[in-house]
């Protein structure tokens, strides 16, 4: 059953080359999110994976602005709450902003200052892992609020752009790996 729902999330992802730049190959969850069936299935996997993996979770932080699509309804599921990562500027009342390098320049995350709780057990979700800046920047913002980092959880892993290691020794796991 788990194998059949992972071939249908894997089927939900089409590559574009060359986008938004030559020599990119983008990974996209469009028709996934089209087709309820694989929307669930992707929500149903992971949920059995953090059911599985932690007894006890408070929070589900998204990252902006996909996290902001999986991480709802999964929150939904687990029955805890969700709170939002966003790029600068878009979060009103007092935030923790950090700033950090992509590959191509600069930018900012922030949250707000009373999202979580210090202790309050976290998991951070997005779409994807390819550098790992933007889920490192996210993981300092929780650690700035002293939140505990559960782990780090995304769709889809680009392994060549070893993301991953960017996270040091905070837990991670991708549904899907590409390389």
């Amino acid at each position: 059953m788990s194998e059949e729902r992972l071939r249908r999330v894997r089927g939900g992802v089409r590559s574009f080359p060359d986008f938004p730049v030559p020599g990119v190959l983008f990974r996209d969850i469009s028709p996934l999110l089209k087709d309820p069936e694989a929307f669930k299935a992707l929500i149903d996997l992971l949920e059995d994976h953090l059911r599985a993996s932690f007894p006890k979770i408070d929070v589900i932080a998204g990252l902006d602005s996909r996290g902001f699509l999986i991480g709802p309804p999964l929150a939904q599921r687990l029955g805890i709450g969700f709170v939002l990562i966003r790029k600068k500027g878009k979060l009103p009342g007092p935030t923790e902003s950090i700033s950090y390098a992509l590959e191509y320049g600069k930018a900012e995350l922030e949250i707000q200052n009373d999202a979580v709780e210090p202790g309050q057990k976290v998991v951070i979700v997005d779409d994807l892992l390819a550098t790992g800046g933007t889920m490192r920047a996210a993981c300092e913002l929780m650690k700035r609020l002293k939140a505990d980092i559960l782990e780090c959880l995304v769709i889809i892993e680009l392994r060549l752009l070893k993301g991953a290691e960017k996270l040091e020794s905070i837990p991670f796991h991708s549904l899907l790996q590409y390389d």
